[in-house]
């Protein structure tokens, strides 16, 4: 499926984003890796939390969104290695 915002392709879901709601978020800050260690995951959440707050609303609730899924996304991991 190929999505289209405004006349362009948005090939990801931080360019559809971007498109879309005007303004362009880096996921990654709000998500994380796979390969990220505990200490990293600390670092990166206190970071992201810091941003959150300089956010105009929409885009603090989409990069809110996008914290609790990656969350949701870890605890079914680890339950399902448990």
């Amino acid at each position: 499926m190929k999505l289209i915002v405004a006349g362009q392709d948005a090939a990801t879901p931080g360019e559809f984003a971007e498109l879309a709601l005007g303004f362009g978020i880096d996921a990654e800050l709000f998500t994380g890796s796979e390969t990220e260690s505990p200490e990293e995951m600390r670092a990166r959440l206190d970071a992201a939390r810091d941003i959150l707050r300089d956010l105009d609303p929409p885009a603090a609730r989409f990069a809110s969104a996008l914290m609790r899924k990656a969350e949701r996304r870890r605890a079914l991991t680890w339950r399902a290695a448990a």
